[in-house]
């Protein structure tokens, strides 16, 4: 599956850079971020086992949880934890990883299937 091996080299970016986020933020939002990211990959993962039916709420769920995950994201760049260029960087890639789950989430959705 592209969107999970996605998901996971995204995971992958941002872990090396939530070792260079500041100690103060690192165990709060550092934390909350990284259990987001991993709630994201583990509905994803189950998605790919599950019916039809089941899938799209699993999907939705996923997207609310990208939807915060990327508030958060920029909380952590507003309070400079988080740098400008691995910002945008994350950035990009989170709006490569929403289209790819649009994308599952439309060819779920689409009568002939």
């Amino acid at each position: 599956m592209p969107l999970i091996e996605h998901g996971v080299s995204v995971y992958k970016l941002w872990h090396g850079y939530r070792e260079d986020f500041p100690k103060a933020s690192r165990y709060t939002l550092g934390d909350r971020i990284d259990i987001l990211f991993v709630h994201i990959l583990e509905l994803l993962f189950t998605a790919g086992y599950q019916s039809k039916e089941a899938k799209l709420p699993t999907l939705d769920a996923a997207q609310r949880k990208i939807d915060v995950l990327k508030f958060l994201l920029r909380i952590a760049w507003e309070l400079k934890a988080l740098d400008t260029k691995k910002y945008t960087v994350l950035s990009e890639k989170f709006d490569e990883f929403g289209r790819m789950l649009g994308g599952w989430r439309k060819g779920l959705a689409a009568p002939n299937r």
